[in-house]
């Protein structure tokens, strides 16, 4: 397990993404005391302005971890229960037999059975997860947006279930977390956003972390450039974006040093109890976005490579940007990468993503980072 920061491998695996294609990409990596922070690229094709290990970021569903934690705070507490039917809660919005059947933590971890509302908020994604059929048109018609966040929960609950209450393997979608910041809400009497700033972000002490109110990031930030596999190029800048279209479930902008020190913090049971920590990271099998299976916790999810220890974090992607955040169960080895494009693979001639240079070069980035 001892494999103290390689500074040069670091950089060379960094530099290596960017030469694959990825415009920039900045990160950090702590191992104890030891502090690695790189960057490489631009933030700015336009400009070349380059961009730097401590800018601010749209971070995406890394958001989840946050709003789970903010979730299980309220379940300490005692203001509901993680096995409690959501319909005893917020009954208009999950009406009938499924607000009976979906419990709070089958929102949590994907496996309610409620549809992605994406594809029917955004036209042009309607085809979705059809790749070849979905195209990027709405993304600009909605760039200034304002999303009512119960209409959203609206589409996804009307639309075809995608699995029983309760069935694995579940399926990622995010009408979950609205959901969640409704029950949140409710229980507080305050927005989910003020509640996350003031017992989870401010709690963890950070400093260049926000829920966006309007579409501007604040701060030192990139842009961030949009390619939806090949049908937008060159690929578009989305950073400036309302990002009502998912609310407090995936808003979020951080930097790569505030997420470390945030999942830090979580795993070291100092942002929720340790048995509220223990729930988060009992899993059960969900099928991501990408369609891949993968192990699902409360707002977490672990990675390991073999003989290695597990590492717990998540990862989120926008318009344009993405990040990844992981901590080793003993806190102690951690990285959180930030890229400024999204979707740079074509589609082959079935419609299958085709592999990118950029995937093996942050494969490769990722495992330095983590396993040294």
């Amino acid at each position: 397990m001892k494999n103290p920061l390689d500074s040069a491998a670091l950089n060379t695996a960094i530099e290596n993404v960017h030469r694959a294609g990825m415009p920039g990409l900045f990160a950090e990596v702590r191992d104890g005391d030891q502090v690695w922070r790189g960057a490489a690229g631009v933030a700015d094709v336009a400009t070349g302005r380059p961009v730097t290990a401590d800018m601010r970021h749209r971070v995406g569903s890394i958001t989840k971890t946050f709003t789970a934690a903010a979730v299980l705070q309220q379940v300490e507490s005692g203001q509901f229960s993680l096995d409690t039917p959501i319909g005893r809660y917020l009954p208009k919005l999950v009406p009938g037999e499924r607000g009976d059947a979906i419990t709070v933590r089958m929102l949590i971890n994907h496996t309610s059975g409620l549809a992605e509302y994406l594809p029917y908020a955004y036209p042009s994604l309607k085809a979705y997860p059809a790749l070849a059929d979905a195209g990027p048109q709405s993304l600009d018609d909605h760039r200034l947006t304002r999303f009512d966040p119960t209409e959203l929960i609206e589409m996804g609950v009307t639309a075809p279930a995608v699995g029983a209450p309760g069935g694995t393997p579940g399926v990622y979608s995010n009408t979950n977390y609205l959901l969640l910041v409704q029950l949140l809400e409710q229980a507080t009497g305050t927005t989910a956003e003020r509640y996350i700033t003031r017992n989870v972000i401010e709690r963890a002490g950070l400093r260049d972390t926000e829920i966006p109110a309007g579409p501007y990031v604040n701060g030192p930030h990139s842009q961030l450039y949009e390619a939806w596999f090949g049908m937008i190029d060159p690929p578009r800048d989305y950073s400036v974006y309302d990002m009502s279209w998912v609310g407090p479930s995936a808003s979020l902008i951080s930097t790569v040093a505030d997420l470390n020190r945030f999942y830090g913090m979580l795993l070291a049971g100092e942002i929720v109890s340790p048995s509220s920590l223990a729930q988060m990271q009992r899993t059960v099998p969900v099928v991501s976005q990408e369609g891949k299976t993968i192990d699902y916790g409360l707002g977490l999810h672990p990675m390991e490579g073999p003989g290695q220890g597990t590492f717990w974090g998540h990862g989120g992607t926008v318009w344009g940007g993405g990040a990844l955040a992981m901590t080793r169960a003993d806190g102690k080895r951690q990285m959180a990468v930030a890229v400024n494009m999204q979707r740079w693979n074509r589609l082959d001639s079935s419609g299958k993503p085709q592999p990118h240079p950029i995937d093996d070069a942050l494969a490769t980035l990722y495992r330095v980072a983590m396993y040294g």
